[in-house]
């Protein structure tokens, strides 16, 4: 079952923090029902993912003390189920609960080292504690297994991560291969568009953003105040007009918007 943080946020959007999880739910109705369905015969690990399967559905929900509830019952029903405390890692890290959260993704990787799900998750995790270094350690052990298949989602957060750090050439690259391996991600897209920006690549920047600002349904206020600055930087007035207008137009309310009133680009 794979459970991982997934990061979809621009870098210094203040939804950078904001990342939901992706998981398996075994019964997509409003209705959650137990998958043991009474019989209670089955042997530990079974009844381990079962719990998982409900603890994870009820979390996808934010249902987060049930899904806490139904952990616990899966790490009760087997001790030795890694995937059990990755997932009480993101439900005590979701709960303020940094001591727990981090215990718990220990554990898991203590169960078993090579579980680059939780690597991904205990890596996310420390660069939200601001532990950067650590972070960019597991992200890297979790690129590095042959079998994962969430690498590409790795070296984005990776990317974000370092950016945060403020190692932008770190940042880049990490973000490049990323890119080179879903060159059609917006997010990368947009990502690896706002380190070249900090970093004064702007061609290169504006290549990115304006392939993302091209399809209305993945582009946003964020992505278009990206390219207004871009364009700004650039001396391009009537870039700036272009972006700005489809700023004002789309998203009225939005901060960005307010930003580009004001003329602050630089905030």
């Amino acid at each position: 079952m794979t459970v991982r943080v997934a990061c979809g946020a621009f870098l210094v959007a203040a939804v950078l923090g904001a990342c939901t999880t992706t998981r398996t739910n075994p019964n997509p109705s409003n209705e959650i029902r137990d998958p043991l369905g009474g019989a209670k015969q089955a042997d530990g690990e079974s009844r381990a993912k079962a719990r998982m399967d409900l603890a994870s559905a009820y979390f996808g929900r934010g249902q987060v003390q049930i899904a806490l509830e139904q952990v616990k019952l899966a790490v009760a029903a087997d001790p030795l189920y890694g995937p059990a405390y990755n997932l009480r890692g993101l439900i005590y890290a979701n709960l303020g609960e940094p001591a727990l959260a981090d215990e718990s993704f220990r554990r898991a990787l203590q169960i078993d080292a090579r579980d680059a799900d939780a690597m991904h998750n205990y890596g996310w995790w420390l660069c939200q504690q601001g532990r950067y270094g650590e972070a960019t350690t597991q992200f890297e052990r979790a690129v590095a297994e042959t079998r994962y298949r969430g690498r590409t989602q790795t070296l984005l957060a990776e990317g974000i991560c370092l950016a945060r750090a403020g190692q932008l050439p770190a940042a880049e690259a990490t973000l490049t291969r990323a890119y080179e391996l879903d060159p059609g991600s917006p997010v990368i897209a947009t990502n690896l568009g706002e380190v070249l920006y900090r970093r004064g690549d702007l061609e290169r920047a504006r290549f990115h953003l304006r392939r993302v600002n091209a399809e209305k349904d993945v582009s946003s206020a964020q992505t278009l105040w990206l390219a207004v600055r871009i364009e700004n930087k650039l001396g391009n007035r009537q870039g700036v007009a272009e972006f700005g207008n489809q700023l004002r137009n789309r998203f009225p309310d939005s901060r960005e918007a307010a930003l580009f009133s004001r003329g602050a680009f630089d905030e």
